[in-house]
């Protein structure tokens, strides 16, 4: 993945509400039909990380099968610079897609 893009996916997965590590990284998956993979070794630093930029807060609770998980939960500035990060994405996949399927006047025909 592109730096950066896992924390958008992290931040857009946590919009609708707060999730734990497993569900953010299962959702993340099936939303890619399994095409983006999310290990634990990326998940969790990219959490922290997060985290120390205040885009994202966690609090104990208890899973659905009634064990202890840490949840996720995007903060108002996280929700902001989802937004940011968002229209970043958006210009940057419209500039790559003109590179990689040029008009047909940008090619001489």
């Amino acid at each position: 993945m592109l730096q950066g893009t896992l924390d958008l996916l992290i931040l857009r997965t946590l919009l609708p509400g707060p999730a734990h590590g497993h569900t953010i990284a299962k959702s993340i998956e099936r939303g890619s039909e399994d095409v983006l993979q999310v290990e634990q070794g990326s998940l969790y630093p990219a959490l922290h990380r997060l985290i120390k930029k205040g885009w994202v807060s966690a609090a104990e609770g208890t899973s659905e099968n009634n064990r202890r998980a840490k949840y996720y939960r995007l903060t108002a500035k996280g929700r902001k610079q989802l937004e940011i990060e968002t229209t970043k994405w958006d210009r940057l996949a419209r500039a790559i897609g003109r590179i990689l399927r040029p008009a047909p006047e940008e090619i001489g025909l």
